[in-house]
């Protein structure tokens, strides 16, 4: 039996990441602050109350895992967003790893991709004052903390520029470290090819210790 362990699986890219599991024959462990807001129903679904700021409650609640997926997000309309990422996500990785679970895949932010040489998305202007901190804190964490993480195989799943509900195509490009554009200079992936991406890397690891990204 294919198990998982999602970690915020209430909200945008989480629920989505859930269905995808679900539709794929997994068992999921769903974890997150607010289980009401998980609507999805399956006999192959557990949802757990828990608080993730904690490394010792991430470390009892994912004992025994395969493997870790974490869409954790503290709302984009939190004022303290830059904060908390920064808080909670070293614990989720404390946590994972005092676990013994050896593949840790999070959902990543665009802002550190590049967009021409030494250039970041967020250093373009292009990133909306409201969400600014969030998006710098899941990059510092991941350029200062996750790249120097050694001891578990992880990887940081950085969506295109824009990541909207649409369809699921199946029909996309997955890259490494710059920002994927079409032709028109845009950059773009609906919510369902991305977790339908983050699913088949779960099923068969491509990336080891790394980050890799998504566009059409």
């Amino acid at each position: 039996m294919k198990q998982m362990i999602l970690i915020g699986a209430s909200g945008f890219v989480g629920s989505a990441i859930l269905k995808e599991a679900l539709s794929r024959g997994y068992q999921v462990k769903a974890v997150v602050r607010n289980p009401e807001k998980v609507t999805k129903k399956s006999p192959d679904l557990t949802v757990v109350k828990a608080d993730v700021s904690s490394a010792a409650t991430v470390a009892e609640v994912v004992k025994g895992a395969d493997a870790v997926i974490s869409a954790y997000n503290p709302g984009w309309t939190n004022p303290d967003m830059y904060d908390e990422t920064l808080a909670v996500y070293p614990a989720i990785l404390q946590g994972v790893k005092q676990a013994r679970v050896k593949r840790l895949q999070i959902v990543g932010g665009a802002g550190t991709l590049f967009v021409a040489p030494g250039v970041r998305v967020v250093d373009t202007g292009v990133i909306p004052q409201e969400i600014m901190g969030g998006v710098k804190s899941l990059g510092e964490f991941y350029l200062h903390t996750l790249v120097n993480e050694k001891e578990i195989d992880w990887v940081f799943f950085s969506p295109a520029g824009t990541i909207t509900p649409g369809k699921r195509t199946g029909k996309y490009r997955l890259g490494k470290d710059d920002l994927i554009t079409d032709a028109q200079g845009n950059s773009n992936i609906s919510v369902e090819d991305y977790a339908k991406a983050m699913i088949d890397e779960l099923e068969n690891p491509q990336h080891h210790q790394e980050r890799f990204t998504i566009g059409y």
